[in-house]
Order: structure tokens, then sequence, then C-alpha cells
């Protein structure tokens, strides 16, 4: 029992981590943490989003065309009735039929853009954290290899002192190697995850057009009341509600992405 203990003791000592500790020092811990993380917060954003990104799906754009052609009721008490439940995980499918209920309730189409724009910022706010935190590691990783040179050039210099400068090659080597493994070890940590990070960045830039098109093509449609006897009136009415949804789309994009873009530096 005691061999076997000693056994994996032993393989855990000179595995893969160990190996690299003893190339890299302790940045070399440090840069394995975060690539830890890292892989950690970018795993937790892909089930995330699996489950809780805004999706334009079929049922969604079949919905908007029956609205664009006939905008009543029924077509968002459709699109509630017959949600499965993976759907209903959709934020923008609850968007879109509180949209249209509160286009039909007659509410004012200004507080509706004010409240859609919220809940759109909302729905994409989960996925801001994830991606800060990769472009942290992506900017700190090099960074740290940059540290662990300096380290391994302040060991090589220091056991030259030592001697005198009479140091040989297998003196100075540790240090050097300490300082040439960190280096390299920060950089492979880092390519990758700026790749992801701007990879995550264009996803959600995508996501947010979606949405606003989604949501000005409900905005959009004219709705007829009953009560509206004047026809010049709605016509003029429908014009303002044109405009006010083209500087809506304006804003909601202009403002995400412009959250995004000071996310990215």
């Amino acid at each position: 029992m005691s061999e076997s203990l000693l056994a994996d003791a032993t393989g855990i000592s000179t595995g893969p981590v160990s190996q690299l500790m003893a190339m890299g020092g302790p940045v070399m811990m440090v840069l394995l943490a975060i690539a830890a993380a890292g892989i950690v917060t970018f795993v937790y954003l892909m089930l995330y989003g699996a489950f809780f990104a805004p999706r334009f799906t079929t049922k969604l754009k079949n919905g908007i065309k029956v609205w664009q052609q006939k905008p009543v009721r029924e077509v968002p008490d459709q699109l509630q009735q017959t949600t499965s439940r993976y759907s209903r995980l959709n934020p923008l499918h609850h968007l879109i039929t509180n949209t249209m209920h509160s286009r039909l309730q007659g509410s004012d189409p200004q507080q509706i853009r004010e409240f859609v724009a919220r809940d759109a910022h909302t729905a994409l706010e989960p996925f801001e954290a994830p991606l800060k935190i990769i472009e942290v590691i992506a900017a700190l990783a090099p960074l740290l290899g940059l540290l662990g040179t300096v380290m391994g050039m302040m060991e090589a210099f220091s056991a030259m002192a030592a001697t005198e400068g009479r140091a040989n090659a297998s003196q100075l080597s540790g240090g050097i190697y300490e300082a040439l493994t960190t280096t390299a070890a920060g950089l492979v940590i880092a390519i990758p995850f700026a790749a992801l990070a701007a990879w995550i960045e264009f996803r959600l830039r995508r996501i947010q057009k979606t949405i606003n098109g989604a949501l000005v093509s409900v905005m959009a449609v004219p709705i007829a009341t009953a009560d509206s006897q004047d026809a010049p009136e709605s016509v003029a009415a429908t014009a303002d509600d044109s405009d006010t949804d083209r500087r809506f789309a304006e804003y909601s994009v202009t403002g995400q992405q412009g959250r995004l873009a000071n996310a990215t530096g």
C-alpha cells in the first residue's frame, strides 16, 4: 500500500504540471492558473449561450411575417402557446411577444422603445463579463511572461555576480531557460484567448444586429385602432413611428457596439 502511494506521489511530482513549474518558476504557476480560469470561463460562456443567447428562430421569423401582414392579438398568443420549454429560455422570443402585446394595447411608442432597448441590453449583459475576463487574460499573459523573463535574467546575473564573473554556461542556463520558458508560455496562452475574445465580440455584435432587425420589424408595422376615425392623422402617426423606429435602431446598435468597443479597449 505504501509503495503504491509512493509511486502515485512520484508520478505527480514528475508530471507535466510539475515539470512546467520547474522550468518556469513561480510565474508559470500564475500563468497556468489564469489559463485554467480562461478555459472555465469560455466553457461557461458556451454553455450559457447555448441556452440563454437570443436566437432568431424560424418560428419567430414566420410569426413576424404574419404580424407584418395582419397585426392582430392572435399572432403573439400563437407564439406563446406553441413555445417549447427550450424556446422559453430565448430572450428574443419574450422581447418580440411583449413588444407585440404593447403595440396592440396602444402603449406610447416612445415608452415601448425605451423598455425594449433596456430589455435587449439586459439580455446581452451576462455575456459582457465573461468577454471581459477573456480579454484581460489575453492582455495579462504576455506581461506575466515578461515578468518571468525579467526574473530569470535577474537569477542568471545573480549567479554570475556570486562567482565574480567566472560563471560557466551551466550556471547561467537555469535562469535563461526560465526566462525563455515563461515568455513562450505567456504567448501560447495570450494568442488563442485574444482570438476567442475577437470571435465572441463578433458574435455579440451579430446577435445585437439580429435583435435590432427583429424588433424594428415589429415596431414598424402600423396598428389600426378601433377609435381612429381620421385617416390623415393615422398616416402621420405611421410616418412618425417609422422615423422613430429608424432612430431606435441607430441608438440601440450604436450604444451596444460602443460598449463592446470600450470593453476591448
